[in-house]
């Protein structure tokens, strides 16, 4: 019999005070393929990622075998931890041009108005 395998999860830091991020944070933990351990940034030391409260404010940040991916980046690392060989090798696809340079102005565009989409709130809004 082989020994058990300490899978340690990826981390996903999101903004605590946007409903949508925690929503969606909420249902990314719940329903992935892989362990992944969603906190607000608010409530853990983000120092502990090599990672400041302004960066971890800014944008999300999923941190995976050492390495901290943000903003869209971050959302193709998840796809790529999914079983599901479509969602994965669209992750794949996130992260190189011309794909990524679709990816990175798509993620800017959801968070600078995740206050209009579901389970946003005024609290939501990115300061401009």
């Amino acid at each position: 019999m082989l020994p058990p395998v300490n899978i340690q999860p990826a981390i996903l830091i999101f903004d605590g005070d946007c409903g949508f991020c925690t929503s969606t944070s909420n249902f990314i933990e719940r329903h992935s393929s892989s362990p992944i351990a969603a906190h607000p940034w608010q409530f853990i030391d983000v120092t502990h990622y090599g990672l400041t409260q302004a960066q971890t404010a800014a944008k999300v940040y999923l941190v995976r075998d050492g390495h901290g991916y943000a903003g869209h980046e971050a959302f193709a690392q998840i796809l790529t931890l999914q079983r599901n060989v479509f969602l994965r090798t669209l992750g794949y696809l996130l992260m190189v041009p011309p794909l990524s340079w679709l990816a990175r102005p798509g993620y800017s565009l959801v968070a600078r108005y995740r206050h209009k989409l579901p389970g946003g709130t005024p609290a939501c809004k990115m300061p401009q």
